[in-house]
């Protein structure tokens, strides 16, 4: 199978997908790649330009559509008992450039020991997580980030 078209999650039914690949957050940027469905099959990425794949994106192939699905991984997710201690870590953590996913009332990181001890240093609470990672593309990304209200979204 082949790709050339990505469908923006939202935009088409996902009950329709033909077949499914779980990708984790390292490979979800790319314009080439090798992917593997879970049904088996071989699929070949080829877009015209690097593209940041999301949950729930679809990729047309002859026959149908392939649904993109965000591979679990272990996180943190940090919350604060008040907003300028959670806002003073999220400074700390771009201070440090590390991609960092907001899910409502917490901040989610890739799991990092080093990281985990200056949030609580910091007066934060963290725990660890196995979730899919959908980290903010950052102001100068071009295009728009999906912005959710629930804190336990599953993409």
């Amino acid at each position: 199978m082949r790709c050339d078209t990505v469908l923006p999650a939202g935009s088409w039914n996902v009950d329709e997908a033909i077949d499914r690949v779980r990708i984790d957050f390292d490979r979800r940027h790319r314009r080439r790649l090798v992917l593997r469905t879970e049904g088996g099959a071989e699929l070949l990425l080829d877009l015209p330009q690097a593209a940041r794949l999301r949950d729930g994106d679809g990729l047309v192939v002859a026959g149908g559509v392939v649904r993109v699905e965000a591979r679990p991984e272990a996180l943190l997710d940090i919350h604060a008992h008040d907003p300028e201690t959670l806002v003073r870590i999220a400074w700390h953590l771009g201070n440090r450039h590390l991609p960092v996913q907001i899910a409502g009332h917490h901040l989610r990181i890739r799991a990092d020991h080093v990281i985990e001890d200056m949030v609580r240093q910091l007066g934060g609470h963290v725990a660890s997580v196995e979730a899919p990672f959908d980290p903010e593309a950052g102001a100068y990304a071009g295009g728009h980030h999906h912005h959710h209200d629930d804190d336990d979204h599953h993409h």
